[in-house]
C-alpha cells in the first residue's frame, strides 16, 4: 500500500472557503488526496481518499436517518484514530446529527473513573446514541444504563447493522451547530463547548491563511494527536481537509510507544506540517534520540507547531539540537496559543520566525505582576524565560486585563479574546457560559502579558500559587524538580492549599523508588529543589506509580484533580525533612 498523493493535479486549492464541514468534504472529495493510517512500526494500515470518506459517510447518514434519529440529536463517539470515527463523525454531519467526540481511556485511573467520565458526558450532551471501538462497547453500555433516552449504543457494528434506507440526506449547514467539544477539564469539570459551523469555518480560515500556517499547494500533514482534543480534531483533521491536504496518522498510543515513528513519517512522506505539545517533542528526544535512522530527513518540515500546553523553551532547544543534523530547521517552530472555547487557535507566531523568548525578572513578576527584562538573563534563579506565542488571528481581538482595565505591554493579567471563532456558550449550561462570556468577550482563564502586539502566556489563573504575597507559577516548581533530575518529566504536580497559617505549597511526585530510605531521600531532594528554585518550603506527597498523577483528556497534567485527590486523602503525605 502506498501513501495517498500529496497534491491534487486537477483540483484547485481552496483554503477554508466553505460554509460547513459537509461542504468542505464535498469539495475535497473531487480530488485525489485523503487519509492514511499507520501502525506503530510505520506500516500503512489503510488509506481512504476524501471521496471514499464522503461515500462511507453518506451510507452512515442514510442509516441514521432511516433509524428515526432527528435533526440535532447527539451522537457520542469514542474518538480513537481509526476509520470508524470518520464514518460516524462525517455520517452524523450529513444526517443532521451533532457528533460528541469523547476520549478513550488514557493513563491510569481504572474502569470506574472512565465510566464516571462517560456518564458526565452523556448527561451534559443529552446523547441518544453512542458508538466507538468494539473493545469499548462494554463501557458505553454500562455508562448508558442510566440514560433511558439512549436508543443505540455499541461498536460501529451497531450502525452498520442498521438498514440503509432510500432517504434524502440533510447535511448540517452554515447556521447550524457543528458538534460538541468537551473541554479538557484541566482546571474544572469539563464543559461541552458548542462548536458552530460558522465559528469553525472562521477559525479554519485563520489557521490555513496568511495569519496562521499559510497553507500552500504541496503541503502534507502528519499527526499523532488525539481526535477527541481540539488540536487533533480541528488542527489535524478539519484544517487539512479544509485545504484538501493529505494526512498521515499514528495513534497517540503508538506515538507514545515509538515516538520516532512520528518523525519517520514526516521524513518518508515529506510531511510539511505537524504539531505537538511540548511533551511530544520531549518524548521524541528522550525515547527516540538513540534510535535515529541514518536516513532520517526532516528538511521538508516547514511548520513545526507547538501548542496545547505551556510552550517550553528548554524542550524545543533540545529537540532542535538533536535533529538539526537531520535537516530540522529551528526556524520551523511555530509557538501558538489556543483553546476549545475559540474552536482551537487564538494566536500564531509568524512562519519562519522560529521560537522567540522573553527573559524577565522573577522578583518583578512575582511581586509586581510585571514582566520586566532580566538584568542577567543567564541567572536562572533571578530570571524566567517565556516563549512568545504570536499575534491574534485576523478578525479577532485580544486584551490583557486587570479588574476590567486593559493593561499595557509587560503587565501581567487575564487574557480576553473576541472574534468570530468564539463559542456561543457551553451546551445547555447558561450559568457557566455567563461566567466566561460578556459582550462577546471570552475570559480565557489564562494569565499573560502583551509584547509588541504578541502574547506571552504565563499560566492558568486558577493554578497560580500565592505565598506571602508572591506569585509562584506551578510550572516553575515542576520544571525545577525535573531540571535537577530528581523526577522524570510529568512526574510532579505542584499546587497550594489553605491552612490555618496561610497558603501552603504541596508537591505530589511519583515515587519510582522502593524502600523507606529511598523514599525519604526523594522527598528531601524534591523539597530542596523547590527551596532552591522559588525560595519556598513545601510539603512533599509521594504517589505510587500504580496510582499515577491524573491528566486531562489531552494528556496534560491536571493539578486541580491532583489537589482534589490529595484533599480527599487518596495520597499519603510524606513531610519533607528539613
Amino acid at each position: 500500500m502506498t501513501p495517498l498523493p500529496t497534491a491534487n493535479p486537477t483540483l484547485a486549492l481552496r483554503r477554508a472557503a466553505f460554509r460547513s464541514v459537509p461542504e468542505m468534504l464535498d469539495y475535497a472529495a473531487r480530488g485525489d488526496t485523503g487519509v492514511t493510517f499507520y501502525s506503530a512500526r510505520g506500516e500503512p494500515l489503510s488509506a481512504l481518499p476524501w471521496r471514499e470518506i464522503r461515500e462511507r459517510a453518506h451510507v452512515v447518514a442514510r442509516k441514521l436517518i432511516g433509524a428515526g434519529f432527528a435533526m440535532g440529536d447527539r451522537l457520542l463517539i469514542t474518538a480513537d484514530t481509526w476509520v470508524g470515527f470518520f464514518d460516524a463523525f462525517f455520517g452524523a454531519q450529513y444526517a443532521g446529527l451533532l457528533p460528541v467526540p469523547v476520549s478513550i481511556p488514557v493513563g491510569i485511573g481504572g474502569k470506574e473513573a472512565y465510566l464516571e467520565q462517560l456518564r458526565r458526558q452523556f448527561a451534559a450532551s443529552g446523547a441518544v446514541a453512542a458508538v466507538g471501538l468494539d473493545e469499548l462497547a462494554g463501557f458505553l453500555a454500562d455508562a448508558a444504563k442510566e440514560f433511558p433516552a439512549v436508543r443505540l449504543q455499541g461498536g460501529m457494528g451497531a450502525i452498520e447493522s442498521l438498514p440503509e434506507k432510500p432517504v434524502d440526506l440533510r447535511p448540517l449547514g452554515a447556521d447550524d451547530t457543528c458538534y460538541i467539544q468537551f473541554s479538557s477539564g484541566s482546571t474544572r469539570q469539563p464543559h461541552g463547548v458548542q462548536i458552530t459551523q460558522a465559528a469553525l469555518m472562521a477559525n479554519l480560515q485563520g489557521i490555513t491563511g496568511p495569519g496562521g500556517l499559510d497553507v500552500v499547494e504541496g503541503d502534507r500533514a502528519t499527526s499523532w494527536l488525539p481526535l477527541y482534543h481540539d488540536m487533533g480534531l480541528i488542527g489535524f483533521l478539519f484544517s487539512p481537509l479544509s485545504a484538501q491536504l493529505s494526512i498521515d496518522y499514528l495513534t497517540p498510543r503508538d506515538f507514545a510507544r515509538r515516538p520516532m515513528q512520528w518523525l519517520n513519517l514526516i521524513s518518508k512522506n515529506r510531511g510539511t506540517i505537524s504539531y505537538s505539545p511540548s511533551f511530544g517533542y520531549d518524548l521524541a528526544v528522550r525515547r527516540g534520540a538513540m534510535q535515529v535512522p541514518a536516513d532520517l530527513d526532516l528538511s521538508s518540515w516547514r511548520h513545526a507547531g507547538i501548542g496545547g500546553d505551556m510552550v517550553r523553551a528548554d524542550v524545543l532547544d533540545r529537540f532542535a539540537q538533536t535533529f538539526e543534523s537531520k535537516g530540522f530547521r529551528p526556524s520551523a517552530f511555530i509557538p501558538s496559543y489556543g483553546m476549545a472555547e475559540v474552536c482551537l487557535a487564538i494566536t500564531f507566531c509568524p512562519g519562519g520566525s522560529g521560537m522567540r523568548t522573553d527573559t524577565v525578572d522573577r522578583t518583578a513578576l512575582a511581586e509586581a505582576q510585571r514582566a520586566e527584562p532580566a538584568a542577567n538573563p543567564s541567572d536562572s534563579h533571578r530570571a524566567r524565560r517565556f516563549v512568545v506565542c504570536g499575534g491574534v488571528l485576523p478578525g479577532h481581538r485580544l486584551e490583557v486585563r486587570d479588574e476590567g482595565r486593559v493593561l499595557g505591554d509587560r503587565a501581567v493579567g487575564r487574557i480576553f479574546v473576541k472574534g468570530p471563532s468564539i463559542m456561543p456558550g457551553y451546551f445547555q449550561e447558561p450559568e457557566a457560559s455567563r461566567e466566561v462570556l460578556s459582550d462577546g468577550w471570552l475570559d480565557t482563564g489564562d494569565l499573560g502579558y502583551t509584547l509588541n502586539g504578541e502574547i506571552v502566556v504565563t499560566g492558568r489563573a486558577k493554578d497560580l500559587i500565592i505565598v506571602n504575597g508572591r506569585n509562584v507559577w506551578p510550572q516553575d516548581i515542576e520544571w525545577a524538580i525535573e531540571a535537577q533530575k530528581v523526577v522524570k518529566s510529568g512526574d510532579a504536580a505542584a499546587f497550594s492549599i489553605d491552612t490555618a497559617d496561610g497558603e501552603r505549597v504541596v508537591v505530589a511526585v511519583l515515587a519510582r523508588v522502593a524502600g523507606d530510605e529511598a523514599k525519604a531521600a526523594l522527598a528531601r531532594d524534591v523539597a530542596g529543589a523547590v527551596r532552591e528554585a522559588v525560595a519556598v518550603d513545601c510539603d512533599v506527597v509521594l504517589v505510587p506509580p500504580t496510582m499515577g498523577l491524573p491528566t486531562t483528556s489531552s494528556g496534560k497534567l491536571s493539578r486541580s484533580r491532583t489537589k482534589a485527590n490529595y484533599l480527599a486523602g487518596r495520597y499519603a503525605p510524606k513531610p519533607a525533612a528539613a
